[in-house]
This record gives structure tokens, C-alpha cells and sequence, in this order.
């Protein structure tokens, strides 16, 4: 373990590294995420101002739901897609025999590949919206929500990078998968509502297919001291699943793939 945090931290240091290298497009990438956090939270006060409730959720309320996408999209666009997005293209080309040569776990390795530095900082956007929701409740989360919450979070980034991983399998058996990958992160895009505004078979679909209610609806109950046990359990019992699920498709999609010198 202490080998693979080493390698870990020599990743991260690499993606940063690259990252700031042109330092004009360093500082206009941190201006460009700035703008779109902003974008991600006007459909959220375009519609609370024609309803005060939606869904039964207040405007507070539904706005702890909106950092919690937030914070999960920075993790999702900073940490999980672009290393895992590589991946496509070294299948394409038939690269991904450096990284088998390897000794180390090649799932462990085309997943800390890179990073987006200010991509990440949407986790800070998401802390910031955190701070005036509760402001507006006028009371802080407590320090057992706090928890309850990061083990809820801890939860949905296994399912997203599980979810991720299954769709980059797929391009060891098909040509490109950019518009699945594009299709995920559209649909993505309804994490950021809670769940109850959708119903019927919509409501199921993003608690157990794609498990969205899990990702963000839960933890912001958890944040606002809401959260049952019956929650706790199917949270940590989704993440084990997929990323079960998603271990054993990667396994097997490794066994099929044609590398440069066949």
C-alpha cells in the first residue's frame, strides 16, 4: 500500500505539474471553471424563483443537493475521466502495452494517470455553496451528519469511477465509446435535482441502475440530519456491487485486448 501511495502522490505531482507548465492557460482554465460553476447553479435559481418548494424541498434544502453534485462533478471531470478517458485512445492504438509491462495493477495505473487540477477545485465550489445553503437554514450540519455524509460520499465516488470503468471496458470490444461516454455525463446532469422531482420509472432507474439518489440526494439528507439507516446500508451495499461488477468486466475486457505486437 505505501508503494502504491507513493506512486499515487508521483501522479498527482506530474498532473500538476503539466497543468501549470504554460502559465497564461493555467490561470484562464482556473477563469473557465469559475464560469461554469456559475452556469451549474442558474438553472437552480431560475427555477426556485417561479416555486419556493419542488419536490419537497425547499430552496436551502435543494441547494445542499447542488454542492453535492458540484463536489462529485469536480471529482468525477478532475480525478476519474481524465485517466480513464486515456484509456480509449491507448486501446485504439494499441499502446496499453506500456502499461501491462508494468509491474503494478494496470487498473491502479490507467487510473491515477492524470489529473485536472482545476477541474478539482469544484470540490472547493461545492464547500463554498455548502456554507450559504446552511446559512440560509440557519444552522450548521452536525458533526454526526458531517460523518455519515463523507462515508455516503466516500460511497457514490466508487460508483461513479465504477460506472466509468465499465463504459472504458467497452472500448476493448468497440471502435469508440465517446458517445457513451458523452451520454453518461448528460445524463449525469439530473445528480444535480433531488430525487424525489422524478417519478415512476425515472425515480427508479437513478436509485438502482444509476444510482444518482445514492450520490447526491443522500448525503445532503445526511448533511441536513435526515438520512435512516435503511440509506446508510444500500449506499455502502451499490458501492461494493459496482465496483465488483466493475473489477471483474475490466478483467475480463483486459483478457480480449490486442496489443501492438499481435
Amino acid at each position: 500500500m505505501t508503494r502504491y501511495a507513493r506512486l499515487l502522490w508521483v501522479q498527482l505531482r506530474a498532473s500538476m505539474l503539466l497543468a501549470m507548465q504554460y502559465r497564461a492557460d493555467f490561470v484562464l482554465d482556473g477563469v473557465v471553471e469559475l464560469f461554469w460553476a456559475s452556469t451549474t447553479l442558474l438553472p437552480f435559481f431560475v427555477v426556485f424563483a417561479a416555486r419556493p418548494v419542488i419536490g419537497g424541498w425547499g430552496r436551502d434544502e435543494a441547494l445542499v443537493v447542488v454542492g453535492c453534485f458540484i463536489v462529485l462533478q469536480g471529482v468525477l471531470e478532475g480525478a476519474v475521466n481524465p485517466s480513464l478517458h486515456g484509456v480509449v485512445e491507448r486501446v485504439r492504438n494499441g499502446t496499453l502495452d506500456f502499461v501491462l509491462l508494468k509491474p503494478k495493477d494496470a487498473q491502479f495505473l490507467v487510473s491515477t494517470a492524470r489529473f485536472s487540477p482545476w477541474k478539482c477545485m469544484n470540490v472547493v465550489t461545492g464547500v463554498v455553496v455548502f456554507a450559504v445553503a446552511f446559512r440560509g437554514l440557519g444552522r450548521p450540519p452536525s458533526a454526526a451528519g458531517v460523518g455519515i455524509a463523507a462515508g455516503m460520499f466516500a460511497c457514490a465516488i466508487v460508483v461513479l469511477y465504477s460506472v466509468t470503468t465499465l463504459v472504458v471496458s467497452a472500448s476493448f470490444f468497440v471502435v469508440r465509446v465517446d458517445n457513451l461516454s458523452f451520454l453518461f455525463t448528460a445524463v449525469f446532469d439530473a445528480a444535480r435535482w433531488p430525487a424525489t422531482v422524478f417519478r415512476g420509472a425515472l425515480r427508479f432507474v437513478f436509485t438502482f441502475v444509476i444510482p444518482f439518489a445514492m450520490m447526491t440526494t443522500w448525503p445532503a439528507e445526511a448533511l441536513l440530519g435526515g438520512v435512516d439507516v435503511r440509506s446508510m446500508l444500500l449506499s455502502a451495499a451499490l458501492a461494493i456491487g459496482f465496483a465488483a461488477v466493475s473489477r471483474t468486466v475490466w478483467l475480463r475486457a483486459l483478457r480480449s485486448y490486442a496489443s501492438a505486437s499481435s
